[in-house]
């Protein structure tokens, strides 16, 4: 399974067809952290919201537990790393996914996740 970080999400909001195509094709999970980056962003337009609420709709949505919270508190003790990343990366380490993500350089420290970018 994957799970796709919130730069992706925004890439196929702004209809990169190959993104979009890939979403349709492997259907990956989002953290709900990726929910509140995403649509709580201040200046989303009305049209973006739309549809980042549609792709949103079309996802399963994984909500952070306390091993996840855990798991990104040993990560940020490890290297400086914001919440978000923090919090996205520790829910693929505890649901053992693969983490899609454009910023690779963010998480490839992080030697037991898998790490892919989609754009490659």
């Amino acid at each position: 399974m994957i799970l796709a970080d919130s730069n992706l999400l925004i890439y196929a909001v702004a209809q990169n067809a190959a993104l979009v195509d890939w979403f349709a094709e492997n259907k990956p999970a989002v953290s709900a952290i990726s929910l509140v980056e995403v649509l709580g962003y201040h200046k989303l337009n009305p049209a973006d919201k739309s549809a980042l609420e549609a792709l949103f709709s079309e996802l399963t949505i994984l909500y952070p537990s306390a091993e996840v919270f855990q798991t990104a508190v040993s990560l940020r003790q490890q290297k400086a790393m914001s919440l978000g990343d923090a919090l996205i990366a520790g829910t693929a380490l505890y649901h053992n996914f693969q983490l899609a993500t454009h910023n690779t350089k963010d998480f490839t420290w992080i030697d037991s996740l898998t790490v892919i970018d989609p754009f490659e």
